[in-house]
């Protein structure tokens, strides 16, 4: 065969591969049967929560068209989403090459900064650095896209920077043009974060939190408001200096205390939970079953609680236990005749906690209490207790 043969073979295998490579394109079925609207519809489902389902519609919209980057941008999200952080980059590395334009470019630049954002070092140690190097390269291809400034902030509030976090906030909401109310939110938050000013590496972790458990409380009553000391200040050590005759030797079969709490024994606050349960606060001790529950969230009438009782405690003024009680209440959700009432006035008539809800004027005593607002508390209760 010559070798003119030769090279017409092989341009024909090569042409066969490529065909046969190629994916080709589905048929539309309906008007709306268009990439475009199933991309939209997945995004919507992401933003549910519903992933699969999401899945789905980026799959259709690959079906209908096999380069169109905005479908695999959204399944690297999907399986991102799901936990699959492989498949999510392997899909967005497809999406990267598909990319035309400057706009999907930089959308793919931002699906990159979610992932390593989502999986941190799940998805590769040096994730921060990933997250930065594609917000750069996005800010730098279009300057006035917010949703490079939103993650960016994100990915500085995870590494507990707030102020830097504030100012990538702040950004969206100068432009005004998408994620205005989530970059509302996160700016509210870190300001709140710095009034707080957390002190400990415990503190600025619990201060991101949407919910506080009663491990966290015990943390931050430890580190922020160093109760422990607090308390060996305020109460006086005694000592028995009368004769004692010699104590009995331990002997097998009798009697062996057990631990104030039994299911803490492999918790990582182990040691401030302890010394909280040490130092005997009210509210803060195991129940009757023995156990502490330091995975249980901690609602907001549970706190006003403890806090009265820190108050009773340092202050001596044990008049605060019954300061309100037949008052009026000023909140329309808290009957006076409820448990926690006294305490709960004991904390906003001090401004330690305020009104939930500031404009329907709720308490919303059974909510949740976010780790930056028991932060804030605690600073407060801080200083009211410095002169003691």
């Amino acid at each position: 065969m010559s070798f003119r043969n030769v090279t017409v073979s092989l341009l024909i295998l090569m042409m066969f591969f490529t065909f046969a490579c190629t994916q080709k394109a589905a048929k539309q079925q309906a008007t709306m049967d268009t990439p475009e609207h199933h991309v939209m519809s997945g995004n919507k489902l992401l933003k549910a929560g519903n992933y699969d389902g999401a899945i789905r519609e980026f799959e259709r919209a690959k079906a209908l068209d096999p380069k169109y980057a905005p479908a695999y941008l959204g399944l690297g999200l999907g399986f991102s989403y799901k936990g699959d952080y492989e498949a999510g980059l392997k899909q967005m590395k497809k999406a990267a090459s598909y990319a035309k334009g400057d706009q999907q470019k930089v959308d793919v630049n931002v699906g990159y900064m979610r992932i390593f954002l989502m999986g941190k070092e799940q998805v590769d140690r040096d994730w921060f650095d990933e997250v930065r190097s594609n917000y750069r390269k996005a800010t730098g291809k279009l300057p006035d896209q917010p949703e490079a400034y939103y993650y960016m902030g994100l990915a500085y509030k995870s590494k507990f920077e707030f102020r830097k976090a504030s100012r990538e906030f702040t950004k969206v909401l100068d432009l005004d043009k998408g994620l205005v109310e989530e970059a509302d939110r996160e700016y509210a938050l870190m300001q709140k974060i710095e009034r707080a000013m957390p002190g400990s590496t415990i503190g600025k972790q619990i201060a991101i939190q949407d919910s506080i458990t009663r491990a966290d409380l015990a943390a931050l009553f430890i580190h922020e408001l160093q109760i422990d000391d607090l308390y060996k200040r305020k109460t006086k050590r005694t000592f028995d200096t009368s004769y004692k005759a010699p104590g009995k030797t331990f002997k097998a079969g009798e009697y062996v205390k057990a631990p104030p709490a039994t299911d803490i024994e492999d918790h990582v606050l182990k040691a401030d939970i302890d010394a909280v349960i040490a130092i005997g606060i009210k509210g803060m001790q195991p129940f009757p079953d023995h156990t502490f529950k330091p995975d249980k969230p901690t609602t907001r009438a549970e706190f006003a609680m403890i806090v009265e009782d820190i108050l009773i405690k340092i202050t001596g003024d044990t008049g605060l236990a019954t300061m309100f009680i037949g008052n009026q209440s000023p909140f329309p959700d808290l009957r006076n005749d409820l448990p926690y009432f006294n305490a709960v006035m004991v904390c906003t008539t001090r401004g330690i906690m305020n009104a939930k809800d500031a404009g329907a004027g709720e308490f919303d005593a059974a909510g949740s209490i976010p780790g930056a607002d028991a932060l804030l508390s605690i600073r407060t209760l801080k200083s009211q207790l410095a002169k003691y």
